[in-house]
Order: structure tokens, then sequence, then C-alpha cells
């Protein structure tokens, strides 16, 4: 089992994240990236809302650093560490805007993309920009097909229900032959979806019992991952066994791996807190 980090500094929902992450900008961050980098840790990421409305923003949050910004920064100050959208909104975007943007990702960071895709759920943010609400999972999963043609491809070639392209260049693209797609999701639907089109399902918000029952049930193939939250925020220095708990638990429910939040005071604290959780072999 593999241990990514979920990204701090670059969302802030109220109750999930450190008062010192207010203060903190991309120097801490890519500090913190170098050090995950460094220690062998298996991915960052970074997640995308593009305008929050007020309300929502109360329980979502309002803080959603753009992913692909982000993400190319981070891919200049790391060698090793994979960089994860963890959601790209897929209706908000065209495939081929996603494979051009995110192919040259993959290319300028030596082929480290992992593209985390959804549906999306927030309905006024489809609204402000344009994108149909009501039909997004069938167009999601075209553009998911859409994508898998797309991806790694200077002339790529694709015919479905939402869309079409043919006798096009996409140079650069993704230096991968196979892009990883991580699927997020907390239905069943959301794993069927992943198992047919993506590499891997990223839940959220539900109890591990209830996500080892779905993986059961699901019976993925082998090289699929199952990218299961650690649960409340890591405190390998304060709570080892916790920790260590906390990590035993997700692999027995059937991750291959985790995503991990840590509990910090500071950007200083939180790169000792990525080498103690390094020292009890978690990566």
């Amino acid at each position: 089992m593999r241990i990514g980090i979920v990204s701090p500094v670059v969302t802030r929902v109220p109750g999930a994240h450190s008062p010192w992450e207010a203060a903190a900008g991309i120097e801490e961050l890519g500090a913190i990236a170098e050090t995950a980098d460094r220690l062998g840790f298996h991915h960052l990421t970074c997640s995308e809302h593009v305008a929050v409305p007020t309300g929502v923003a109360e329980q979502r949050g309002g803080t959603y650093w753009d992913p692909l910004a982000t993400l190319g920064y981070l891919a200049a100050r790391t060698t090793r560490i994979r960089l994860t959208t963890q959601v790209l909104v897929l209706g908000y975007h065209h495939p081929l805007e996603i494979a051009k943007r995110y192919g040259t990702l993959d290319r300028v960071s030596g082929g480290r993309l992992i593209l985390g895709l959804g549906v999306g759920s927030l309905r006024e943010e489809f609204a402000l920009l344009g994108a149909p609400f009501r039909e997004r999972g069938a167009r999601a999963d075209d553009a998911l097909g859409a994508l898998r043609a797309a991806l790694s491809r200077r002339e790529p070639r694709y015919r479905g229900e939402h869309y079409e392209f043919s006798d096009v260049v996409v140079d650069p693209h993704a230096v991968q032959p196979r892009v990883p797609l991580w699927i997020g999701g907390r239905t069943p639907r959301s794993l069927r979806r992943a198992l047919r089109f993506g590499d891997g399902w990223v839940p959220f918000g539900l109890p591990l019992d209830d996500l080892a029952a779905m993986v059961r049930g699901a019976d993925p193939p082998e090289g699929f991952d199952v990218v299961m939250p650690a649960g409340r925020p890591l405190d390998p220095l304060g709570a080892p066994e916790a920790t260590d708990r906390a990590l035993r638990r997700a692999r027995e429910a059937g991750a291959t791996v985790v995503g991990a939040a840590l509990a910090a005071t500071s950007a200083d604290h939180y790169r000792e807190q990525l080498a103690a959780l390094a020292d009890r072999g978690a990566t």
C-alpha cells in the first residue's frame, strides 16, 4: 500500500484545515512537496472549484487553488512524486482541453501525472459556467471515453454521443502511454464508472466498512487502485499507534493507496510529520 499526501494549503474546507494554512503560500507548499518527494511518498493532490457561491462556501470552503498552475509549479520543485488532480470536474472542460493542458503537465513533469476526475455536484457552479447539470453523468462517461482516446496521442480521433473530433493535432500531449485516471465518487455508480473507464477509484465521505463492502462486491482487477482516505489527520509524532492503526484499517478495507492528511501547527511541523510517517515505513 502506497501513501499519498492530501496537499495542505491548496484547499480550506471549514473544519478540515489547520490555522497555519491560512497564512501559508507557495513557498511553504513547495518546501512540503520537496520533503514528500525526497521521502518517497506516492503523490500530492490539488482539487478544483472555479467559483464557489458565497452561501455554499460556508460549508465547502471558498479557497481552491487552480490545479494546473499549482501542480506545474510543484513539478519544477520535485523529481519523483506523482502529481494528482483530486478531482477535476469533467463537465467544466472539453476533453481536448484536459488532454492538451494536462498532457503538457505530464510532459514537463516527466510523466508524473495522475488525472483524478469527477462528475461534480455543485449545481450553482455548473450554472455559472454554462455547463449542463442534469445530464452530467452521461456527459462525463462520454468525456472519459474521449479522454482515453485523446491522451498520449498527437492526432486523436473519437466519436461519441456528446463529443466528436478527428483530423486535429494535440501537441504536446502526455508522454505516459496510459495516463492513470482515478474516478472520484461515493456511490456504486461511481465505482462502476471507475472500473469501466479508469485505473482507480477515489471514494470520499463514506465509512471504511461501507467502502470495504463496495470494493469486495466489485472485485476490482489486478492493478486497479482503490484510493482511500486515512480518516482524521494523522499525527505520527504525537500519536504513532493511532497512525499505524488508521493505515492498517485502510489496508484491510482494500486500499491500494491511502490519501493522508497530517495534523500540524506550521509548515515546518508538517515536514517533521512527513519524516515521522516515512520512518514508520509508510512510504
